[in-house]
């Protein structure tokens, strides 16, 4: 049996996706996250996300206790005050995403790229974690 700690992030970014299917079919404007895709290799885990429009340098990630933070944030533009929009579907001038690693991911060992509008995150596996017995002592 695997013990799998809970984190509230998955939960609210399955809320949120839930919730801007919702309002989005009503006709209100949602706010738009970037699209994810994640994956393992026989090697490593792999998080994909689609930011079109930013660049590298308006992107921050972050690796704390397996939870992967991935954060944009664009620089305005002059233009976009004089822009009077009747539908925007783009991303946002921010995002930030949420995703669990599992335990077998290799946290120090994290590496990105950025190619096309695509950020590529990689986390290596560790070994598998082997399970191991722990001998009762008499008190004393």
């Amino acid at each position: 049996m695997e013990v799998a700690r809970w984190t509230p992030f998955q939960e609210l970014d399955a809320l949120e996706r839930r919730l801007n299917r919702f309002f989005g079919e009503a006709g209100f404007p949602v706010t738009a996250l970037p699209a994810a895709d994640v994956y393992e290799t026989g090697e490593e885990y792999v998080v994909e996300l689609e930011v079109p429009g930013f660049e590298e340098k308006e992107i921050a990630i972050q690796v704390t206790d397996h939870t992967l933070c991935v954060k944009g944030e664009r620089t305005e533009e002059k233009e976009e005050a004089e822009k009077a929009y009747r539908r925007r579907e783009r991303l946002e001038k921010s995002f930030e995403r949420r995703f669990t690693l599992p335990t077998e991911a290799d946290l120090d060992g994290v590496e990105a790229d950025f190619d096309n509008g695509v950020l590529r995150i990689h986390a290596p596996k560790t070994g598998a974690i082997e399970p191991r017995t722990i001998e009762i002592g008499k008190a004393s």
